[in-house]
């Protein structure tokens, strides 16, 4: 089970580890975003700091309609104690947790600042 909190701004927040091509982990704060779609987005300069291996280009369409075009990465997490491949977006803003990386999880929170944040994978019940 991965466990947050819902900070001052009600946003959920959860610690994310994400392993360097050296081998060490760092652990970043991110919010969970049940309006994205994809995996995981990271600011540029955490793109850096991990120094992710750049995989391809990138479209998506923003929840004003305009549409965008970024850089993807690649990144090694640790997600539920388990090491996973999966592809980072570069975006600048807060690192945020999207649908695709909580795929198989029910997430549950209480929505109050200091409630809690849960996300339990659904074949461990």
């Amino acid at each position: 089970m991965i466990t947050g909190v819902v900070n001052a701004e009600f946003e959920p927040i959860i610690p994310l580890s994400i392993r360097r091509f050296d081998g060490r982990v760092f652990t970043k704060d991110a919010i969970v975003d049940t309006g994205f779609n994809g995996w995981l987005s990271l600011p540029p300069d955490a793109i850096a700091e991990l120094n992710l291996k750049w995989k391809r280009r990138g479209r998506a369409i923003l929840g004003d309609g305009s549409e965008c075009v970024f850089n993807v990465y690649e990144a090694v997490v640790v997600w539920d104690s388990t090491l996973l491949t999966i592809p980072v977006d570069e975006a600048d803003s807060e690192p945020l947790v999207g649908m695709s990386l909580m795929e198989g999880y029910q997430l549950t929170m209480q929505i109050f600042e200091g409630g809690s944040v849960k996300l339990r994978n659904v074949n461990t019940f």
